[in-house]
């Protein structure tokens, strides 16, 4: 681990000056030997301990990665809490290109890190980690989850992600055109990776009329030759303008609804599996003035989270499958608060949250 007070200012600009705030922990972690850079952010272990995946990503600089963990961090702690999880919110993100420098030594490396945390931290998958790391993390840490089925884990957890988006489709359907089915609607999807592409199947097996894009065309040409009616568009920008979208569901990188994006978005609904799709504060307001119903991403993509969580206490698919289905029901309470309260979505989704975590904070300071 890296002292705090060695690291670079602005890596110390990011930490003392985030607007995301509140966190408990946050470790930088360094290994020579084997190239390892990376950031453990915990936000809270309020509702237990930290849960929350592995990114490994070529941020632009340190202070970039930082302020990535915190956020995702942050959202990981309200994402837990809606999921109904006893556990709280942490991320990691390793610095680097994973098809350049990814190695068996530098994934011990980071196990090792995670495990000095003594179970205040539980890893798992997420963008440029897969199951296979996980297994041999788990070598070096026992808090490890999202491992393979051979290593007493439950496997890829983006099939119940994608479940649980799907959910949340219904339920934004659901409130909005009072009918949960998706046939004939039209749905966009940005990213079509490990998450994008079983929601397609979802979606495809409904009658939804689906639009795809991605930055990999070798994923796109994937779904293309499965799906013939499955329609190939050039780029997000393309597909956010489609003539008639109904729904919109950004699934790769956050940061996708934005001052640019949301002015020129055509779908009457987004609801996606991102992580952190609301560039900045306020702009879940623009959705709401535009009539865009908004299904906040913590809420609609933890099913992946109640797998992974699962894992750590025997895996049962089916019970999983059964919590990730209540998605349906958790967001359209969402909707209903929102509707009460008079604010979007996303703050009352917030609310909610805050709430959970402050009465556990309450509860465990009153033993």
């Amino acid at each position: 681990m890296t002292d705090v007070a060695g690291a670079p200012a602005d890596v110390l600009h990011t930490l003392f000056h985030s607007d995301q705030g509140g966190h408990e922990q946050v470790v930088l972690c360094q290994d020579r030997a084997s190239g390892l850079k990376a950031v453990i952010a915990l936000h809270s272990t309020a509702l237990g301990p930290a849960l929350g995946g592995t990114r490994f990503y070529p941020y632009a600089n340190e202070a970039e990665a930082v302020a990535d963990a915190l956020n995702l961090a942050r959202g990981m702690s309200y994402k837990n809490a809606m999921a109904g999880l006893d556990h709280g919110g942490g991320k990691a993100v390793i610095i680097g290109d994973p098809e350049r420098i990814k190695s068996e030594e530098l994934l011990l490396a980071y196990g090792r890190f995670v495990a000095s945390l003594g179970g205040r931290y539980v890893t798992a998958c997420d963008v440029g980690t897969y199951v296979a790391d996980m297994d041999v993390v788990a070598r070096e840490c026992r808090w490890t989850t999202g491992r393979s089925p051979e290593n007493g884990g439950a496997g890829d957890s983006s099939v119940l992600t994608a479940y649980g988006v799907y959910q949340g489709m219904r339920a934004s359907a659901q409130h909005l055109w009072g009918d949960p089915t998706l046939r004939a609607k039209r749905v966009g999807i940005a990213g079509v990776g490990k998450v994008g592409h079983h929601l397609v199947e979802h979606l495809v097996k409904e009658g939804a009329e689906v639009f795809v894009t991605d930055v990999r065309e070798d994923a796109v040409r994937r779904i293309t030759e499965r799906h013939r009616d499955v329609i190939a568009v050039k780029d997000t920008d393309e597909l956010i303008r489609v003539d008639g979208l109904g729904i919109y569901a950004p699934c790769a990188l956050g940061g996708a609804l934005n001052d640019d994006t949301v002015p020129v978005l055509t779908a009457e609904v987004v609801c996606g599996a991102a992580n952190n799709q609301l560039a900045h504060p306020g702009v879940e307001k623009d959705l709401a003035d535009r009539g865009v119903l908004y299904a906040p991403d913590y809420v609609v993509n933890a099913g992946g989270v109640i797998q992974v969580a699962d894992e750590l206490h025997g895996f049962d698919f089916e019970r999983c499958r059964v919590k990730a289905a209540k998605i349906y029901d958790t967001t359209l309470a969402i909707f209903a608060r929102a509707k009460e309260d008079g604010i979007p979505p996303a703050a009352a989704a917030d609310r909610i949250a805050e709430q959970r975590m402050h009465d556990a904070a309450m509860a465990r300071r009153a033993r």
